[in-house]
């Protein structure tokens, strides 16, 4: 196994495979580098001397200015880098594209829900919210309601143990099912949040957009929407942004307003007879064929670590370059990750209209940080930094390899649904729940989510893949990894082999044959994002 990488040939940094101790000699590109500090794997080797105010490059960008003299073969580290990125102000070219070879691809399908309006989901959901916070008390009564007799789950191991400590280790009878449906083609999901009142006007229209999408998802048969009334987010708000995104809608919506409707017990028991009917229709629908380019792929990192640039994350952008060029969708998120590539991806922009509005956003995502006292500097979490990752530009450039090389053929500010064929852009926090809420609300109906630390996130509606950047964490936290991409590192494998195993691997997620680690967990994480501050 190798010991040392570079990623870029334009990089003065190099980067540690494997742990390494101060006096190591390494060969590496016909140089040897005699380690002049203790370096972990996955931290980053000066190649050479760098001075007080020198560059620091990596993924062939800026990531950093030196603070002090730091000695070639010298560990970097916060003490004695900081964040800098190139400045940019306008689109300067247009960068050519190679679309990758996709014979392999061509003809292959995946079993997927069929809608009305062309969109095709991977999942079949009957979803239940409400429009602000004053009903999550309701819809946590209908989700016990719902969970424990119409979709009964199996006996709980950590409710056995408890029972077995409290001396009872009788296990409970199982529930009779004889006379009930089989409900072998609808789930059921709930969501609750905090918003849709108080706070101000702006932050409803944006939960309007955000829960509209989330019924267009294609992975959504038809919902039950609860509303209190009086609050900010009214039922006309909801009901027109639906439209706006699209006016052929046509899925089954229930809506019940409880000030019009009375006592809390004649809502709820119309609520769970009208719905139990709508979600017995649902169940009717089957899945079946259709072609790859139906697929909308959300493109996520959370937990990274030194390695998720370098294998996981440009493992999916062979995904998503392949899944472009076959007429599919992507979208690629996070903001304040983005921070320091600014330049690529406004060169990459189809038009000057999309470069302009991607770098629009982008300022205004960092002045509202910057006002708040803090900046995209502060981007890198405790665990990011412990693993290698010191700067945000050097997060970023990692981050954006999700994206592979294909033009860029959107751009979206959160709650905006997508439109375009192609790579999009969303306008998202860091924040992993916050991001895979919007990307999903966006039209993602599944998530490609990266991690090198090793996180649990999931959602209500869309499947999410982990894929883990080392193989180390795949191994230790088996029960949240779906893929190791770690086989990069080890160099077993090259990184398009695993961008290839990814996409079979998703093909069966999206046909329902595999279910993913997150959904076997009951992750149906939903976090909105208020347009404050959040990175």
């Amino acid at each position: 196994m190798k010991k040392l990488i570079k990623v870029n040939p334009a990089d003065n940094v190099i980067v540690a495979l494997t742990d390494l101790v101060q006096g190591d000699r390494v060969e590496f590109e016909g140089n040897t580098v005699i380690l002049a500090t203790d370096v972990k794997a996955k931290h980053k080797i000066a190649e050479h001397d760098f001075n007080i105010g020198d560059s620091i490059f990596m993924y062939g960008v800026l990531v950093g200015k030196a603070t002090q003299f730091i000695q070639k073969g010298a560990v970097l580290t916060t003490a004695n880098v900081r964040h800098q990125s190139e400045k940019v102000t306008h689109k300067t070219m247009t960068l050519p594209w190679t679309a990758p070879n996709i014979s392999k691809w061509e003809d292959k399908t995946f079993m997927g829900y069929h809608r009305e309006d062309g969109q095709v989901g991977t999942a079949n959901v009957w979803l239940f919210f409400p429009l602000v916070f004053c009903e999550n008390k309701n819809i946590e009564k209908l989700k016990e309601v719902f969970e424990n007799e119409l979709l009964p789950k199996k006996q709980d191991d950590y409710q056995m143990l408890l029972r077995s400590l409290m001396g009872n280790e009788e296990a409970e009878t199982p529930k009779p099912t004889d006379g009930r449906p089989e409900l072998n083609n609808i789930e059921v999901k709930f969501i609750t949040h905090a918003g849709g009142c108080g706070g101000i006007r702006q932050d409803s229209e944006v939960l309007a957009k955000l829960l509209a999408g989330y019924v267009n998802n294609p992975n959504v048969a038809g919902a039950t929407v609860l509303s209190l009334g009086c609050q900010n987010l009214q039922i006309d708000i909801f009901k027109n942004v639906l439209k706006e995104i699209n006016p052929d809608f046509n899925k089954e919506i229930l809506i019940y307003e409880q000030q019009q409707m009375g006592t809390v017990d004649h809502m709820l028991r119309t609520i769970i007879k009208d719905s139990y009917a709508a979600i017995l229709k649902a169940n009717a629908i089957e899945r079946k064929p259709a072609p790859l380019s139906k697929l909308v792929v959300g493109l996520e990192c959370g937990g990274s670590d030194g390695f998720s640039g370098i294998s996981a994350n440009p493992a999916l952008g062979v995904v998503s370059d392949i899944f472009v060029a076959l007429g599919g969708k992507t979208i690629l998120a996070e903001f304040p990750e983005l921070c320091g590539v600014e330049q690529e991806l406004m060169n990459r922009c189809i038009d000057e209209e999309k470069a302009n509005k991607f770098l629009s956003l982008m300022k205004a995502f960092e002045k509202s940080v910057v006002d708040a006292g803090s900046g995209f500097d502060m981007n890198p979490s405790p665990g990011n930094i412990k693993d290698g990752l010191i700067t945000d530009a050097m997060k970023s450039a990692g981050a954006s390899k999700k994206g592979g090389a294909a033009p860029v053929s959107d751009v979206l500010d959160y709650g905006e649904y997508v439109s375009k064929p192609g790579l999009n852009l969303l306008n998202t926090p860091g924040n992993d729940a916050e991001c895979t809420t919007g990307l999903v609300g966006s039209g993602a109906t599944m998530v490609l989510f990266t991690t090198g630390l090793g996180t649990p996130m999931g959602n209500p509606i869309a499947p999410v893949v982990k894929i883990s950047s080392n193989t180390h964490l795949a191994q230790k936290m088996s029960d949240i990894i779906d893929i190791d991409a770690g086989d990069v590192i080890s160099g077993t494998k090259t990184i398009s082999e695993i961008g290839e195993d990814i996409i079979d691997y998703i093909i069966e997620v999206a046909s329902g044959r595999i279910t993913t680690k997150a959904d076997l967990l009951q992750q149906d994480d939903f976090i909105p994002w208020k347009r404050g501050v959040s990175l």
